[in-house]
């Protein structure tokens, strides 16, 4: 008898034990979900400027330009002009972008000699400042033929780089709408206000212009400086000819722009992970201001942009550098309320804009859905 009960409390030992697995496992599970790495997203173009001309679905971001500024004012000198020039280049070098546009607690950037010291410094950077990790300086050469040589006059290596980061949450959550369609997409994850969202949810959006259901602008705040601005039915070409176009058509509107009790709005639910190199820059030689090295080449470029939204708000990543030689030769409405219906379902633009500033910091075109979800 005395054998039995031990084996029946060793075995009511074991089963407890078991449970209690399962149930950390599936704690870990629970905690785990949702943050898993983000996928790439196919199909979609990444442009370097807003002034680049766009494919249905595009997205920009200013961290490339940043570091491009860096480069053609603090070491070349020069704007930068290849034989034949680029006209992504071109457009680079007006600056329609810089840091001015944007406080300092949104990104961080740096540049000089490339070393493995600067490689620790920037490493260190982010860390403290973002607490974050790069996912692209990995992808350059810092090997012993890739740093900058000290003992090789001949030649200067250069390394410029720039991180943005936000995330911001919206000043009161949204609701988790049914699954709807956008364009001629089906099951596409929706946020927003319906007709049984409190009232509160709605006073966080200001309405820029409501031309009709397919034809409206409208600015969601946030619990920081960052706002979030859909477009839909975006006019244009370019980034910025859609962005111009949205603040003269908001400039312009009469009509009520406080969001309404009786007002709808929902938008999609957005991923979006994507890496690009500027394939177009690299490998040509270019003049600079530089007497004792004239000759530059940029051996390769790289930007990343990850960016999501939902109900509760949202958070961008971005990345971008340029590894750069410089040489001492050359180198090869109606008065009654009638309720209106914000819903983002088929083609729109969408801003990220810091409170206060005259410029996005980041944008995006969609017209495919089913390539952000």
């Amino acid at each position: 008898m005395e054998i039995r009960k031990k084996i029946i409390i060793v075995a009511a030992i074991i089963i407890a034990l078991a449970t209690v697995a399962i149930v950390c496992l599936n704690e870990v599970g629970m905690l785990t979900r949702g943050k898993t790495k983000l996928e790439r997203t196919n199909g979609t173009t990444v442009v370097p400027t807003m002034l680049d001309e766009l494919t249905a679905d595009s997205t920009w971001c200013g961290t490339f330009q940043l570091v491009w500024n860096d480069m053609k004012n603090e070491v070349v000198k020069k704007d930068v002009v290849f034989t034949p020039q680029v006209t992504i280049a071109e457009n680079l070098n007006k600056e329609s972008f810089n840091e001015s546009m944007l406080s300092e607690e949104y990104y961080y950037k740096t540049y000089g000699l490339k070393t493995l010291e600067l490689k620790d410094e920037i490493e260190k950077g982010i860390k403290e400042k973002f607490n974050q990790t790069s996912d692209i300086l990995d992808k350059f050469d810092w090997s012993d033929e890739g740093v900058n040589n000290p003992n090789n006059p001949k030649v200067k290596k250069y390394f410029f780089y720039t991180m943005l980061y936000r995330e911001f949450e919206f000043e009161n959550e949204f609701d988790k709408l049914p699954d709807g369609t956008f364009g001629e997409y089906t099951g596409i994850k929706y946020f927003g206000i319906d007709k049984n969202t409190k009232d509160k949810v709605g006073k966080q959006i200001d309405v820029l212009y409501y031309n009709s259901q397919d034809d409206f602008a409208l600015l969601i705040n946030t619990k920081s400086d960052d706002e979030v601005i859909f477009v839909k039915n975006p006019q244009g070409t370019t980034f910025n000819a859609i962005y111009e176009d949205m603040l003269l058509q908001a400039s312009n509107y009469k009509g009520d722009k406080d969001f309404k009790s009786i007002d709808e709005f929902k938008a999609p639910m957005l991923e979006y992970n994507e890496e690009k190199e500027y394939k177009e820059l690299q490998e040509k030689d270019f003049p600079t201001a530089d007497p004792e090295y004239p000759i530059a080449r940029i051996e390769k470029t790289l930007q990343t942009i990850k960016f999501e939204l939902n109900e509760k708000g949202g958070k961008i990543k971005s990345e971008a550098a340029i590894d750069m030689n410089m040489t001492a030769t050359a180198v090869i409405v109606d008065k009654k309320p009638t309720p209106r219906y914000f819903y983002v379902d088929d083609t729109f633009a969408i801003f990220l804009r810091e409170k206060g500033k005259s410029m996005p910091y980041f944008a995006g075109r969609v017209e495919d859905i089913t390539k952000y979800q």
